[in-house]
């Protein structure tokens, strides 16, 4: 197959992104229905709905875990392989993507076992009281099941969109999403299954995602095919496609473990309520952070294959584009949330007292929310262009030496509780963001430029 299909060279740059954006968007919204519908529903059982939903909270770090590896390889191996289709070796290409299909396998299987040994005390450091556990249990074994399902369908899905199959990705996570959205009040109330209802929905429906994924990468429409004879691991490969995921991975568990510090936290300034608040605002934040994820990963493949066929002038119109839509996007919500916090809220509860505590709170987290699009943005256009090193050390940088310590401190220093443990987001956001996004414009621009001036400079000597 040629690489005239879906040249990221030719045409506008902006109309390449939007062409992978809208759909893959649309497909990361769907992706992540599935958690929220869960809870909506779970938030609507006539019977303890907030501790059922507050012990549905307690499961994210899990799930974030399982999608952190989905990421390490998904979004470590797509990149690489637009980068090596922009050079012409569609050969080197599929073997990326076999190997890393290889490793999902492998992780999917690792993870369950583990997950499923140590739920009980995994939990409990969660944050679970001994009220929340067996809701949050319930839910736990049967998605760990599934986790093979929710790597492959996920991380696959990844080498689908770098192909310029943008609305492929999307049916294949639609299809799953509404699978979900009509197996979840059949099980959780037809047949009175409750939490297991809602996680044995998500778990079907990741299932038919994951047999689309392979299905598609193994059919005749893919550019790059899914290959049993490229999936003999290879160590420069592996080594490569872990470095570049590593960005996507680190950001992910570290996702977990800020997670867990808030539950902690949360549980002891303010008990199982505050637990609760925070699962509704991370369920927000899901939603509402999801355009500028499509847009920033959509300008992944756009960037990393005009960067492979040193088209360097378009891939700093790409940058300029994923840099202002989710500035702007970012700063609206913001004022909508700030204005509107309750409205939010009562998507997924309506008790009083839960609303009472969740609108300061959400006003206080998503203060100065538009700083959060600048991490994003700084850490695609690494990711984009092949610097793992840089992209790893700002997912870092922002939770794990900013947000866990603020965390811990804030609530001490100010004596103001559960407000100090809410505080520690924006703090981060504005110093984090800042930071990564300067750092981006002042290497990889300068880069950029000099070797447009390098290409000249050749191309006039021809």
């Amino acid at each position: 197959m040629s690489n005239s299909k879906n040249d990221f060279t030719q045409g506008n740059i902006v109309g390449n992104i939007l062409k992978l954006a809208i759909p893959m968007t649309l497909a990361q919204l769907i992706n992540v229905l599935y958690s929220i519908i869960d809870r909506i529903f779970i938030g609507r059982i006539p019977d303890n709905a907030t501790l059922a939903l507050t012990g549905l909270g307690l499961c994210l770090p899990i799930t974030s875990i399982v999608m952190a590896f989905a990421n390490l390889f998904g979004m470590g191996g797509a990149p690489l392989c637009s980068i090596e289709r922009g050079r012409g070796n569609e050969e080197e290409a599929e073997k990326i993507m076999g190997n890393s299909f290889v490793l999902m396998l492998a992780f999917g299987v690792i993870l369950t076992v583990l997950g499923l040994i140590f739920k009980k005390p995994l939990l409990y450091m969660f944050g679970a009281s001994d009220v929340t556990y067996p809701y949050a249990a319930q839910y736990a074994e049967i998605y760990l099941l599934g986790t093979i399902f929710v790597m492959v369908g996920l991380g696959m899905n990844s080498f689908i969109n770098s192909q310029g199959f943008g609305t492929v990705g999307m049916m294949t996570v639609l299809m799953g999403a509404v699978v979900n959205i009509i197996l979840d009040p059949i099980f959780i109330f037809t047949l009175d299954m409750g939490v297991r209802g809602a996680a044995l929905a998500t778990v079907i429906a990741q299932f038919l995602s994951a047999v689309w994924t392979v299905r598609f990468l193994t059919g005749k429409k893919a550019i790059l095919k899914l290959k049993y004879s490229c999936f003999r691991l290879d160590k420069y490969r592996v080594r490569s496609i872990m470095s570049l995921g590593m960005s996507g991975f680190t950001m992910a568990v570290t996702n977990s473990v800020v997670q867990v510090m808030y539950n902690v936290s949360l549980q002891q300034y303010g008990g199982d309520l505050y637990v609760g608040v925070m699962t509704i605002i991370n369920s927000i934040r899901e939603v509402i952070s999801m355009p500028v994820r499509g847009i920033t990963n959509s300008a992944q493949p756009v960037m990393g294959y005009n960067y492979g066929a040193s088209e360097y002038g378009r891939v700093k119109r790409a940058i300029v584009f994923t840099s202002v839509i989710p500035i702007i996007y970012t700063t609206a919500v913001w004022g909508l949330i700030h204005g509107y916090p309750e409205f939010f809220i009562r998507i997924f509860n309506h008790d009083p007292e839960v609303i009472q505590a969740g609108v300061p709170a959400m006003r206080i987290y998503y203060f100065g929310f538009f700083f959060m699009s600048l991490q994003f943005a700084g850490q695609s256009i690494f990711v984009a262009l092949g610097k793992a090193k840089q992209a790893v050390f700002f997912s870092i940088f922002r939770k794990v030496i900013i947000v866990a310590p603020l965390i811990i401190l804030l609530p001490i220093l100010l004596s103001n509780g559960t407000s100090g443990v809410f505080m520690a987001e924006p703090i981060s956001n504005v110093i984090g963001g800042g930071a990564c996004f300067l750092t981006m414009f002042f290497t990889v621009w300068r880069e950029l430029d000099r070797k447009m001036k390098q290409k000249q400079t050749v191309t006039g000597s021809l």
